[in-house]
């Protein structure tokens, strides 16, 4: 057992050393041990390759300005471990974690000794979450965000009243697949009989897989694009405009914060989420909570914009897709002004094509190194581009430092590539932007 916050902490991320171990026996053995804490949840889940963080911000805040005691489980955390495990948006205490790592901690150690073997941190911390929404402080619903896949992801133990895909792209391939429809099957496994579901993919063939499963669990499928349609958009400086409309009703001029057209899609699914806890099972959430939430929404790392003289962006595109998108938005916002990229990964991804895609999207490239275990190397990403202007640096504060300084009033500069980069870079680049100002 554990005295401190630091030692619980430390005795988690100790867990990683296990790595991935996918499979639901593990939870299910630990959930009967607590007495099932995640069959007297309410919960809503969300799964996905991008998009599922923002989802269940904008989940999240429209059901807490509707007056709901909303607890949310995410992942990574962005600056403090806490964040994995929220209270209507605010990280559980430092004395709450302490407690659920000794609650857990003494199944770790009795599970480690069966056949099923040792628990992962993904696992530990999943367990805390259900522990602490349906027990120790109860929550009226939880939305739990998957950690990787669906269908044997800790989380997919939860039977919740509504389970949502936001999009499928070509991420952890080694693990889900390499195909889009491959990596849809392992997603739509966090569909269940009965219970509805609502997806933004659009991809015909991962959409297909999407559509098999539903049917094969006579689970209602709510498509963007179908059932669900975006229209009279229109984007700003900050934040984007546009009208929902949904089986439903319509929901006119609502108005969101987070910038880019994706984010649209995002908050289209949270509008038609709470359509459906309305319908479904008479939450009462009414229009001016959902607007009041999707506007107050907010989530680190996606397209944040951090100053505005000059424009100084993070955004945590950390795979193909995400890269499109990022390059998308610069494309459409910034044309005509100089873009610069300061950009690290991990060297699980699918680096040559993220770069290939920021290659065409900015005018100059620093590649860099942070510290992490499956960081990639600054001189081995500056090598992928075939950008005329490209510079390797191995030090990420350096990188950053001399972007910022080289920056011109009428230039952007972009921090990208991963959010392990970005849950690093942002207080050291908060610091010199108040510096710079």
């Amino acid at each position: 057992m554990f005295q401190t916050y630091e030692e619980a902490i430390s005795w988690i991320h100790s867990r990683l050393r296990l790595g991935i171990k996918p499979g639901l026996k593990r939870m299910e053995w630990m959930m009967e041990k607590l007495g099932h804490p995640e069959r007297k949840l309410k919960s809503v889940h969300i799964g996905g390759t991008n998009g599922k963080g923002s989802t269940v911000a904008y989940l999240r805040s429209i059901l807490v300005s509707a007056g709901f005691k909303t607890g949310t489980f995410t992942s990574p955390y962005f600056e403090q471990f806490n964040e994995r495990i929220s209270l209507n948006g605010q990280p559980v205490k430092d004395e709450e974690i302490l407690r659920l790592v000794n609650d857990i901690y003494p199944l770790s150690e009795e599970l480690e000794k069966t056949e099923l073997g040792a628990p992962t941190e993904f696992e530990v911390i999943t367990a805390m979450a259900f522990r602490y929404f349906a027990d120790v402080n109860p929550v009226d619903i939880a939305l739990f965000e998957v950690g990787l896949g669906g269908r044997f992801d800790s989380t997919n133990i939860v039977h919740p009243l509504l389970s949502i895909i936001t999009s499928i792209g070509l991420d952890h391939t080694a693990i889900l697949g390499d195909t889009y429809e491959q990596i849809a099957f392992e997603k739509a496994g966090i569909i269940k009989s009965g219970v509805p579901a609502l997806t933004a993919v659009s991809q015909e063939g991962a959409l297909s897989v999407i559509k098999k499963t539903a049917k094969e669990k006579n689970a209602k499928l709510y498509r963007l694009g179908s059932e669900i349609g975006i229209s009279d958009h229109q984007s700003s400086d900050h934040g984007e405009r546009f009208t929902v409309s949904t089986i439903f009703r319509e929901y006119k001029n609502l108005e969101i914060s987070m910038l880019g057209s994706h984010q649209t899609r995002n908050a289209a699914l949270a509008a038609a989420a709470a359509g459906i806890l309305n319908q479904y099972y008479s939450f009462m959430i009414e229009e001016k909570d959902l607007r009041k939430g999707l506007s107050e929404a907010y989530w680190p790392g996606r397209l944040e914009r951090l100053s505005d003289n000059p424009v100084v962006l993070m955004d945590g595109a950390h795979n193909e897709e995400g890269i499109m998108a990022l390059a998308d938005e610069l494309g459409k916002r910034y044309d005509g002004k100089k873009i610069a990229v300061v950009f690290a990964a991990l060297s699980d991804k699918k680096l040559d094509k993220m770069i290939r895609i920021l290659d065409g999207a900015a005018d100059r490239i620093t590649f860099t190194q942070f510290d992490f275990p499956r960081a990639a190397d600054a001189e081995m990403l500056a090598g992928l581009s075939i950008s005329r202007n490209k510079t390797a640096c191995a030090s990420w504060e350096e990188a950053i430092r001399t972007e910022l300084s080289n920056l011109q009033s009428a230039d952007v500069l972009v921090i990208t590539g991963s959010l392990y980069f970005l849950s690093a870079a942002k207080p050291f680049l908060n610091s010199l932007i108040g510096k710079r100002c």
